[in-house]
């Protein structure tokens, strides 16, 4: 490395510290008058982990973590009377949360971790070295330091090397991968998960570690699993996480219906490379997001195709068919997203999505009647802005002429269904008659056939749209004489 090179580096680090101390000094009044309840009772405390790798990056928080020689029933006396709010759920692993002028405060007593290399819960002693607690870290760019005095912030501690990580973009362990792996293979998705979030690539070491001990994952919970892989996919860089998730074989073990889109392509039956197709529907649909990140939207953009696979069927000609791959997805996803304990809405809201995303395809000036609009609309629900963005992602054309065609139309079916829903109020639509009156005007009692007349009548809706009450009689009393 020439002396150019040095000169930059060193440059390149003093900038990021100045940006770190600029990030942290908005908090002196918050550290200093937490520190010196710990000063003042002969205990040190240090900002640490993520907290001071996001202040590194200019992207501070209101969640911080602190580390103290302090035990945790210290911690909770030292917090008490100045804290908001105070939780220990976390206090059999030495850490006291709190709840302090809007921040979420996470102070862990100093550790040293030992594993068996079987499950990922270490049996944890307290230590008094700060040095070995930065040691037991899942990674070096996370085992950076900060001291807290009375007057804010203080020392600058790595060492480590946690820094150089950063200013690299790299994501490293403090042990070896595989030591490191073997006592969390948790780890392994987190560095997935850190890579969609920040951007960084992971060092050379850290990828043959991940190829070789992928399956070590299954010593992992399902729900700490889907939670990792629910931030991941809300990531900044959502799509280079989920590459290396593939890349490195972790998604066989967590979301194989992802690396199963990478279908064999051969000279006679050409067709899209899915993988990559719903890499960029995923990347489309990012940047397609009004506001904040939104989980159903990328969840459903990035499994919205898993049911070609099992679909796809080579034509005569030399073409490639998935009839149907939407309503086969539909249940994979379910499937999938069930045993990663997703909540049951979430479930259904990307299942649905999956579902429907294939509904629009076809539609051309005068393909689709208002009954047809209305049915897109009251089907989709309160995901119809969701289906929208989805349908839109969807479209990967390299063609420029067809993808202007395809947003052009959609543009027209948006507006027609904006048209009708301002006329009808399509988010309430309802049979014109209601169940009391199904009943006196046919004379029956509840039971089956009240619902029979109802859904004939809700049908009667979307097709033809709003009747008057004398129409809508008709209609009944017609249905109910041919029954």
């Amino acid at each position: 490395m020439s002396s150019d090179d040095l000169d930059q580096g060193a440059v390149r680090r003093a900038r990021l510290l100045a940006q770190a101390h600029t990030a942290l000094r908005v908090q002196d009044a918050l550290f200093g008058a937490l520190a010196a309840r710990f000063v003042a009772a002969g205990h040190q405390l240090y900002l640490v982990g993520g907290s001071v790798r996001d202040a590194v990056l200019g992207r501070l928080g209101d969640d911080l973590d602190f580390t103290t020689d302090a035990r945790p029933e210290q911690t909770q006396k030292l917090l008490r009377g100045w804290a908001e709010d105070m939780w220990d759920t976390g206090i059999a692993f030495g850490t006291v949360g709190a709840l302090k002028d809007g921040h979420k405060l996470e102070i862990t007593t100093f550790r040293t971790d030992s594993y068996d290399q079987r499950s990922r819960n270490p049996v944890v002693d307290f230590g008094t070295s700060l040095d070995v607690d930065l040691a037991r870290r899942d990674f070096r760019m996370n085992a950076m330091a900060v001291s807290l005095t009375a007057q804010g912030c203080g020392e600058f501690v790595d060492p480590l090397g946690g820094l150089d990580d950063v200013l690299a973009g790299r994501i490293d362990t403090p042990d070896s991968p595989e030591i490191s792996f073997g006592d969390d293979p948790l780890r392994m998705l987190r560095a997935a998960r850190f890579a969609a979030q920040l951007g960084f690539t992971w060092a050379p070491r850290v990828v043959v570690a991940v190829e070789q001990m992928a399956g070590e994952i299954a010593r992992i919970t399902p729900e700490r699993i889907g939670a990792e892989l629910e931030k991941l996919l809300l990531g900044e860089h959502a799509v280079e996480g989920v590459e290396h998730l593939v890349d490195s074989g972790l998604a066989e073990h967590v979301l194989p219906e992802v690396p199963q889109l990478q279908l064999a392509i051969d000279t006679a039956h050409q067709h899209k490379d899915v993988y990559r197709h719903s890499l960029a529907v995923l990347g489309n649909a990012m940047a397609l997001e009004p506001g904040d990140p939104d989980p159903v939207l990328r969840w459903a953009a990035l499994l919205h195709d898993i049911g070609k696979p099992a679909t796809r069927r080579f034509e005569k000609g030399g073409a490639v068919s998935f009839h149907h791959h939407e309503v086969v997805g539909a249940k994979l996803a379910r499937k999938r997203l069930r045993a990663l304990t997703f909540s049951k809405h979430m479930v259904e809201d990307i299942g649905k999505l999956v579902y429907l995303h294939m509904r629009f395809y076809g539609y051309g000036d005068q393909a689709w009647t208002d009954s047809a609009v209305r049915r897109y609309a009251v089907d989709a629900g309160e995901l119809l802005p969701k289906l929208n963005l989805l349908v839109r992602a969807d479209c990967t054309t390299r063609n420029q002429r067809r993808s202007r065609q395809l947003a052009s139309a959609y543009d027209r079916f948006e507006q027609r269904i904006a048209k009708i829903s301002e006329a009808e109020d399509l988010a309430k639509v309802r049979p014109d008659l209601d169940g009391n009156a199904i009943m006196e005007i046919l004379g029956i009692g509840p039971g089956r056939e009240v619902g029979e007349a109802w859904s004939f009548l809700k049908e009667l809706r979307l097709e033809q749209g709003p009747l008057d009450p004398e129409d809508a009689e008709r209609a009944l009393l017609d249905w109910w004489s041919k029954r």
